[in-house]
């Protein structure tokens, strides 16, 4: 029985040891990584991030700069990229919100029960490693809330999610070739 069992914590240390020395071995060229961010970071050092303007018809004062603050912190906390003001920056990411509309997502006999809030955000991407056009990019994302609620009640529970959520998808198309 004594055997069997150090039989079996010798496999699993082998294959313990052998997933960290594989972990490292690929983390540690620069290009893989575990948390799905594939940036070669031998081409790309420096980014520039805009300022992201609101040009929706109705606008949240608050939105643009959360976001702003939100995707330069993802940016600072997940990569090894240095942020930079210049203009000659490896890669440079601007945009601005397109849409903050309110809709009618449900109804329930005569009365609307459910309201739908999109934001849209419209994102350019440019990499001055390649010889390419930037990349343009929307995205949009619904938040539904309560018909009961006013639009600024709900936008008071919903906007930490809203900014989470577009600056994961920003970030996630930026870095993670989805």
């Amino acid at each position: 029985m004594r055997t069997t069992f150090i039989n079996k914590f010798r496999y699993i240390f082998l294959i313990g040891c052998t997933l960290f020395i594989l972990s490292t071995v690929f983390t540690s060229c620069g290009i893989y990584s575990f948390r799905d961010v594939s940036i070669d970071y031998s081409k790309i050092k420096t980014i520039k991030i805009g300022l992201f303007d609101n040009k929706a018809r109705y606008v949240n004062p608050q939105l643009a700069t959360r976001m702003n603050n939100k995707l330069q912190q993802k940016i600072a906390s997940t990569t090894k990229l240095i942020r930079t003001n210049g203009d000659d920056a490896n890669l440079q990411i601007s945009g601005y919100i397109s849409d903050y509309s309110v809709s009618t997502s449900a109804i329930s006999g005569t009365q609307s029960t459910s309201n739908r809030l999109t934001v849209a955000v419209h994102v350019t991407i440019k990499n001055n490693t390649e010889n390419k056009e930037p990349e343009e990019v929307d995205i949009s994302r619904n938040f539904d809330f309560s018909a009961t609620k006013s639009l600024q009640d709900a936008e008071a529970g919903l906007m930490d999610e809203i900014v989470r959520t577009l600056t994961d998808d920003i970030f996630n198309h930026i870095f993670s070739n989805w």
